[in-house]
């Protein structure tokens, strides 16, 4: 792993992207056979998760990849209220009781690995690859690839329909916007794998009962407008090149 990282940080990025969604794509038909939701997930959720904990410290990766605090002020975040309100975006519709307790505890386990990995595959390999040839084209690509990698709910045997699914995508595509503006202009993946991994986790407990498709649209709107918002007010007040700086001083 650590040879393939050295030769070619853009190739390592895309073969554990590959890796990450053929995993969860194969743990879906191993979920009924086991006969819990989300087990197999989870498993190979924590698996992975393990595995680049242990790689990004072994090598001294953590503030390359912004495992650390930001050393840009709270304030200059807006406190990160906006944040706070998009991770409770899946419960204004109320709490439901939605699995068995062995499922929800698997369902749990893997959404919160999932916030980390697919922020540390996304927003630390894949942008930081990129970024250091073109940090334009590493905002735009880290993206979109990550909000459109969400197309694969709909052949994984996940259930989900194209309708929703495509609500996702656009979300996703918001959200890694902002979230990659996060990390480059403050420095730190941390905000970003806490929110994602309770965005995930509290839809758990969302109550989808009676959500009519214009509701959810609406819902939608307005959970992209405060994501747009936000990332907007954070390009105005944010440094413009934090996690240059911070890699500029790792370098030395």
């Amino acid at each position: 792993m650590k040879k393939l990282y050295e030769k070619n940080e853009q190739t390592f990025a895309i073969v554990w992207i590959v890796i990450y969604c053929v995993l969860q794509s194969l743990a879906y038909p191993l979920n009924e056979k086991i006969g819990i939701e989300y087990s197999a997930n989870a498993i190979f959720c924590i698996l992975q998760t393990i595995i680049l904990v242990i790689f990004i410290r072994k090598n001294n990766l953590q503030k390359q990849y912004g495992l650390c605090k930001s050393p840009v002020p709270a304030c200059r975040f807006l406190y990160y209220v906006p944040l706070f309100i998009l991770a409770t975006g899946n419960l204004w519709n109320g709490i439901a009781v939605n699995y068995s307790l062995s499922e929800a505890v698997c369902r749990i386990a893997c959404m919160l690995c999932v916030g980390f990995l697919e922020e540390v595959i996304f927003r630390g390999f894949l942008f930081v690859a990129i970024a250091k040839d073109n940090v334009k084209s590493a905002i735009i690509i880290s993206s979109v690839t990550f909000g459109v990698g969400h197309l694969i709910n709909l052949f994984n045997g996940s259930g989900m329909d194209l309708v929703n699914n495509l609500c996702q995508i656009f979300f996703a595509i918001a959200v890694g916007f902002l979230f990659v503006t996060i990390f480059y202009r403050g420095g730190s993946l941390f905000p970003c794998i806490i929110v994602h991994s309770a965005i995930n986790t509290l839809s758990t407990f969302a109550d989808k009962e009676d959500i009519t498709m214009e509701k959810h649209l609406v819902h939608l709107f307005v959970l992209i407008f405060i994501t747009v918002a936000y990332n907007l007010i954070l390009a105005r007040m944010l440094p413009k090149n934090q996690w240059e700086s911070i890699k500029d001083t790792r370098d030395k």
